[in-house]
Formats: C-alpha cells, sequence, structure tokens
C-alpha cells in the first residue's frame, strides 16, 4: 500500500511540475509533509540539502531520499527501503519521460503554430514563481538566512544578472567566501 502511495504521490507530483527539480520542492513539501505527514519540516529541510549536494536533478534525489526515508520510518529492512527509493524515482520521472516522448513526436509539427509558442512563452512566468515559493519554503526559523549570506546572495545575483560572470566560476567563489567567512 505505501508503495501505491509512493508512486501516486510522487508521479502526481512530477506530471505536474513545470521548470525541473527547484520547482518540485513546493509540491514534494506539500505532500509529504503536510498531506501525508511522512515527514517533519525538518527532515524535509535535511533531505532538500542532502539532494542539493548530491549528484543529479535536486527533484529526483529528493523523491529517493524520500521514499528511502519513508519505509525507514516504518521499521522497513535496508532492500525493502531501497525499493521505496527506486518507486519514487520511478515515479517523479515517468511523467517527464512519456510528455518529453509525446513532445518530441509533436513538436515539428506544431513548432511554427503561434498558439503552441503562446503557452510555452506563457510557462515561464510560472516557472519563475514556482521556483520562487521553493526558496520561500525552505527559510524556516532554524535556517534564516543571516546578513552576510543576503550580502554573498546579492553579490551572486547581479553578477549573475549582469551575465559576464561564468556560473562555474561563481560557484567557485561563493563555495570560498563561504569557508572564509563562516
Amino acid at each position: 500500500m505505501i508503495f501505491w502511495e509512493l508512486f501516486i504521490t510522487f508521479f502526481v507530483i512530477g506530471m505536474f511540475t513545470i521548470g525541473g527539480g527547484y520547482a518540485m520542492l513546493s509540491l514534494i513539501q506539500t505532500q509529504v509533509v503536510t498531506e501525508h505527514g511522512w515527514l517533519t519540516e525538518g527532515a524535509f529541510t535535511d533531505i532538500v540539502a542532502i539532494s542539493q549536494m548530491t549528484p543529479g536533478p535536486i527533484g529526483i534525489n529528493c523523491a529517493t531520499y524520500v521514499g528511502y526515508d519513508v519505509l525507514s520510518a516504518m521499521g522497513a529492512s535496508q532492500p525493502v527501503c531501497i525499493i521505496g527509493s527506486m518507486t519514487a524515482t520511478l515515479a517523479v520521472v515517468l511523467p517527464s519521460f512519456i510528455i518529453v516522448l509525446l513532445l518530441c513526436k509533436l513538436y515539428t509539427k506544431f513548432s511554427s503554430n503561434p498558439i503552441f509558442t503562446g503557452i510555452m512563452n506563457g510557462l515561464k512566468p510560472a516557472v519563475v514563481g514556482l521556483i520562487g515559493a521553493a526558496a520561500v519554503i525552505l527559510i524556516t526559523p532554524e535556517n534564516f538566512p543571516d546578513w552576510k549570506s543576503w550580502i554573498l546572495f546579492a553579490v551572486a545575483f547581479m553578477a549573475s544578472y549582469s551575465g559576464k560572470v561564468s556560473p562555474i566560476l561563481m560557484i567557485l567563489a561563493g563555495g570560498a567566501a563561504g569557508l572564509l567567512i563562516y
């Protein structure tokens, strides 16, 4: 039963998330913390932090960790927890796989259609809103950024907005600044 709940939950999350892993975080948080009560707010924040540190897309990593953690909390054995991870991971990527497969077939047919172009342009602000919602959700009393973090954010934002700084250089500089400041 829990495998089916994990599959349906993450399939719906994968189906209704546009914009990638960070946009997915607000939906994952709503489902696993608020709706199902599988995780606490603190445990979810920890899973997001771990998902950011591991290679791969954050939304998929988060689904993998949630699938494992939910079954682990229920007292399941490690092989069963791994199956829970695989279930949540498959469920979250399956809608995207199906949609991309269909879009590849239909894109050449509709790429010059003004309605199709308008829909794609209309999705851009929604993606920005979902990513912003993920950022707001992750600011909790336990990890509220201090003034030094806000300054680092502002500098990174201005450098990114100017478009003249390589993202890799910005990440390295941010890491070095974090080591020096904290």
